[in-house]
């Protein structure tokens, strides 16, 4: 992307650009300085438009939120599936960068306008029955799982170890020796491992359904729209 003339320097094209060299260099690569030198500039020339790597780190971030998609449930959604709609694809945008999970983690702060977005998704969920704290706890539950299963799967060395579901299998058939009960090598044998969509799912659900029932403990209004 080096040329002899570059465009006028932006914060969004930093943003961009910063993007696409994490993908190719990680977040241990991504340097102001390295981002400069792809950008054909010194790095004096950033900072007009970002005064820290926090800043920069934190508009990486608030892009990757963005780029989930968020807002409100669409008309007549019920609140389960469109919590469940934001989840999965808040985990397609952090899997979309290398380290997706880390930029997010490690932000500070996020733009007015994804707050401003927050906030009426927040006074939605008042419109199905939540309260204000009862619809922040949920989003919070909801991300914070997201972001620590992306985590896991985005890890450097991930468990259970590379290989076949009967890799794995085999692999545990000899730690755990023949006395064991054997169950956690049905579950493998069933499954596969604790990451991949079914986990995730598994773990999304759970979350649905225990706010479902903390809804009606909390209102009487549990039902579904």
């Amino acid at each position: 992307m080096r040329a002899s003339k570059r465009p006028g320097l932006t914060r969004h094209l930093l943003i961009d650009t910063a993007l696409r060299l994490l993908d190719e260099v990680g977040l241990e690569g991504l340097t102001v300085r390295r981002l400069a030198a792809e950008l054909g500039v010194q790095s004096p020339a950033l900072y007009w438009h970002i005064r820290t790597k926090q800043e920069l780190l934190d508009g990486m971030a608030d892009r990757i939120v963005q780029d989930a998609g968020m807002g409100p449930p669409r008309q007549g959604e019920p609140w389960q599936d469109w919590l469940a709609r934001r989840a999965r694809a808040y985990r397609a945008s952090l899997l979309g960068h290398r380290d997706g999970a880390r930029i997010v983690a490690s932000a500070t702060h996020l733009e007015p306008a994804t707050i401003r977005l927050f906030d009426e998704e927040l006074a939605a969920m008042t419109g199905h029955g939540f309260t204000p704290v009862l619809a922040l706890r949920t989003i919070t539950a909801v991300t914070q799982y997201v972001n620590g299963f992306v985590l896991q799967e985005q890890a450097e060395h991930p468990q259970p170890a590379p290989g076949t579901a009967a890799d794995r299998v085999a692999a545990l058939e000899e730690l755990l020796g023949e006395d064991a009960p054997g169950t956690l090598i049905a579950a493998y044998r069933e499954q596969g491992g604790a990451i991949g969509e079914q986990a995730f799912e598994h773990g999304l659900r759970a979350l649905i359904d225990g706010t479902a029932a903390a809804l009606t403990r909390e209102t009487g209004e549990g039902s579904p729209g």
